[in-house]
Parts: C-alpha cells; structure tokens; sequence
C-alpha cells in the first residue's frame, strides 16, 4: 500500500520576502497535487496543539523546539503500518531542516524496509539539511530523491510534479 503522509501550516507565512496569511499550507497544496495524480488520499499530521497564527510566534517556537529537541505531540493517524510499502512525506523546510513534529512522527513510527519519496516546501533553502535528517532517523528505510518545490511556486508545481513521479515509478497496484 502506498500512502501520502504531510505536515504543513497554515496562516501567517513567508512568502516571496513577505508575511503573507494563507487559508492552506504550502505543503498541504502540494500532498494534495500529489494524491491527486496518483489518486491516492492524503493523511496530515496533526499537532495537538496548533502553532499560532502569528508567523514570527511560531518560528520562535519552531526555533526553540529545534534547540531544544522538542517533541511536539500530534494526532494518532489510524493507518496499519504493516500494510504500507511506500510513503511520500511532505513537510515544510524549517531553519533548514525538519520540523521537530516530522522528527517526533519518525522517531514514533518504524519506517524500516519501507520506501519514502520526499518531498517539501521552501522559500530558497530547498532541502537544506532535512534528506540527511531523514536518513538519521530512517536508517534501513530505501530512501528516494525528493521534490522541493518553492512554496511561493506551489499552486504552479503541476509539471514539476510529473517530472518527479514520472521519474520515480511507483508500483502498479496505483
């Protein structure tokens, strides 16, 4: 089974040098690109306490739980994970790296043996670190090359997408 998994925030982001309010995240708008053209659903990752809806309110929380290593808790997602194979997993690049929610979920779930695809939204950094950081927490996981994509450029990513999944072949039962 093959299964999109995002995190993403809404409200007040970066955008184009500017603080811009968005009714959808970034990331949000590319998992669902994505679970279109692969027809398959996507599955968000939850805090239980949302970040505000201030951006400078949350990077300062977003800063701290980086130096701190938090943990922040989120929403169980009601998935078997004996049955997944493939995951794509989205997430936002934060100080050039995984958000600590992204690192909780992986530190939470065994991804052992499955294949991941991922993919983020960033506003110049692209990946920065994050692939490595995947890799630390997702040792015997087979790992493929992601898709970042400008969350300024999100809504215009269609071909970017295809590019990527048509490099990447997925498995028939899609």
């Amino acid at each position: 089974m093959t299964i999109i998994i995002y995190f993403s925030r809404k409200d007040e982001n970066f955008v184009n040098g500017q603080i811009k309010t968005l009714v959808k995240g970034n990331t949000e708008i590319l998992a669902e690109k994505i679970g279109e053209k692969l027809q398959l659903s996507v599955v968000e990752i939850c805090p239980n306490v949302p970040y505000p809806y201030d951006y400078y309110e949350a990077m300062a929380i977003v800063e701290k739980e980086k130096v701190t290593k938090g943990k922040p808790v989120f929403h169980e997602l009601a998935i078997d994970w004996n049955r997944v194979e493939t995951i794509f997993l989205g997430f936002p690049n934060w100080f050039g790296s995984l958000p600590q929610i992204v690192v909780h979920f992986l530190e939470t779930v065994d991804l052992s043996a499955k294949t991941i695809y991922p993919f983020c939204t960033h506003e110049g950094s692209a990946f920065g670190c994050s692939l490595v950081e995947l890799k630390k927490f997702c040792p015997n996981s087979n790992i493929k090359l992601g898709l970042p994509v400008r969350g300024s450029r999100v809504e215009k990513a269609d071909n970017a997408i295809s590019n990527w999944l048509t490099q990447y072949p997925i498995s028939e039962e899609i």
